[in-house]
């Protein structure tokens, strides 16, 4: 057991409680005790995620990394652009299911929803706000938010926690299970999933070995260890970078250009050393958090740095066992899968969508929140 989810259990013993429902294939939400589910509550944390006027400059808001067509991320960059155009230096992870994560963003140095919101409102890259209390005041003066707070929070108005709350509480509500795999495994629908696609999960749990770290349970699955695990990637972006980088110039439009030439116009790449800049354990350099696989199909580009296209690609790299480097996981090595084997892992893989994805994207967008 890793110390992630030995910590994520302590907590749910002593502060969490259940929600009541949650759709096929997922557990029981944990919701802290100070921060129960209520819609008005839901309700507040959507319109502040839409709205840009939440950014220093009025143009940034969080739906437009985690974008609710896009499976919740952003489908066109491997790392998205923040405040003034400025080039964040990891992909933007999915917020479906994050309401189960024991430990937030790729390195796990957040512990709550409540707590991680504050990052990106707060990082010079991303939203920019000079402080905690500008972007209260900033709320507190806005005529739409007026008595908002205070109908959601018991008479509380806009502060550090409740703001914290509403976002959280939102987050939590993006629950995207049933999917054709739950169906087949969970809710005996033996013709949910293909042929090639049941192939492929005997792959997943078998020869593959994807479920030691995508983990799946016999009534549940969240497709994650919540382990921090060195693969390369991140070994290879700081010490292999390529002598030419594929540039997508329009949707279908790609062509290679010199890194070099890139690196004359461009923002030097920042360093990145993973889970090791929490913990400061040589072990956990380049280890980054394992992903959730659930709608996995909807989020494009792939790994911490967005630096896999496509579902084959992922598929191909952990084929390869990764890229070599002296801290990388014992847990890869090269499977020797044959092109039908690699094909029907990514089927299997692309089985895992949730059937409500359309319905939590019209929740979205029907915020009715003119700042969107």
């Amino acid at each position: 057991m890793t110390r992630a989810i030995r910590v994520w259990l302590r907590a749910l013993a002593v502060a969490w409680t259940t929600a009541a429902a949650q759709p096929l294939g997922l557990p029981p939400v944990p919701v802290p005790k100070d921060n129960p589910q209520t819609a008005a509550k839901v309700a507040l944390g959507r319109k502040l995620f839409f709205d840009r006027r939440l950014s220093f400059n009025g143009t940034m808001s969080c739906a437009m990394c985690h974008v609710p067509e896009q499976g919740f991320t952003s489908n066109e960059l491997a790392t998205p652009l923040g405040f003034e155009g400025r080039s964040l230096r990891r992909n933007a992870p999915t917020v479906l299911n994050v309401a189960y994560h024991p430990l937030l963003f790729h390195d796990g140095r957040e512990h709550t929803l409540e707590t991680q919101v504050w990052g990106p409102l707060l990082a010079a890259n991303e939203m920019a706000n000079p402080s905690v209390g500008h972007v209260i005041a900033r709320l507190r003066a806005l005529p739409d938010y007026r008595g908002a707070f205070e109908r959601a929070f018991d008479g509380r108005g806009a502060t550090m926690e409740t703001i914290g709350q509403a976002l959280a509480a939102y987050q939590r509500s993006l629950l995207a299970g049933d999917s054709r795999f739950d169906r087949w495994r969970y809710g005996g629908e033996a013709g949910a999933l293909t042929e090639v696609e049941q192939a492929g999960f005997r792959l997943f749990v078998g020869k593959a070995r994807c479920a030691v770290c995508h983990t799946v349970g016999e009534r549940t699955a969240l497709f994650s260890d919540f382990g921090f695990h060195n693969s390369g990637v991140g070994w290879r972006r700081a010490y292999g970078a390529p002598e030419r980088i594929r540039v997508e110039l329009a949707p279908g439009v790609v062509t290679e250009i010199a890194a070099r030439a890139l690196d004359a116009v461009s923002e030097r790449p920042q360093p990145d050393l993973g889970r090791f800049e929490v913990t400061l354990d040589p072990a956990d350099r380049w280890a980054y958090k394992t992903p959730s696989l659930r709608n996995v199909a909807l989020t494009a580009p792939y790994m911490h740095d967005g630096s896999l296209a496509t579902l084959e690609d992922v598929v191909a790299f952990y084929d390869a066992g990764g890229v070599d480097n002296p801290g990388k996981s014992r847990l890869l090595a090269p499977l020797g899968l044959t092109a039908a084997e690699r094909a029907a892992l990514a089927a299997f893989l692309r089985s895992l969508t949730s059937r409500d994805i359309g319905r939590i994207v019209a929740g979205a967008r029907a915020s009715g929140n003119a700042y969107r």
